[in-house]
């Protein structure tokens, strides 16, 4: 039986838009509201974003996936440490019920 192929493009752009989103979320907040430890992990955050849009341009889905997805990791990690408050926004086929 053969495993249903990965579309990295797709889920690198889809997970890029709701990491844009929580960015902006926090990028409202603005640097005196956030936690001094947390500034310079957004900042990285930011950039692998950056990143995950070049291998995009690029058609390197898998490495901006990648990107995306150690991003996306640094922001759950400032959250489960208690320094940020959000949730990530559920659009496209994932608010149905489906994985993404």
């Amino acid at each position: 039986m053969s495993r249903p192929q990965c579309d990295c493009a797709e889920l690198a752009s889809r997970y890029a838009e709701g990491l844009e989103a929580v960015l902006g979320l926090l990028r409202g907040i603005g640097r005196g509201g956030l936690p001094r430890e947390a500034i310079g992990v957004l900042e990285q955050a930011e950039s692998y974003l950056k990143d995950s849009r070049f291998y995009l341009s690029k058609g390197r889905g898998a490495v901006a996936l990648a990107s995306v997805a150690y991003a996306e990791g640094l922001l759950d990690a400032l959250r489960l440490l208690g320094l940020v408050d959000f949730e990530w926004p559920r659009t496209g086929p994932s608010a149905r019920g489906q994985p993404y």
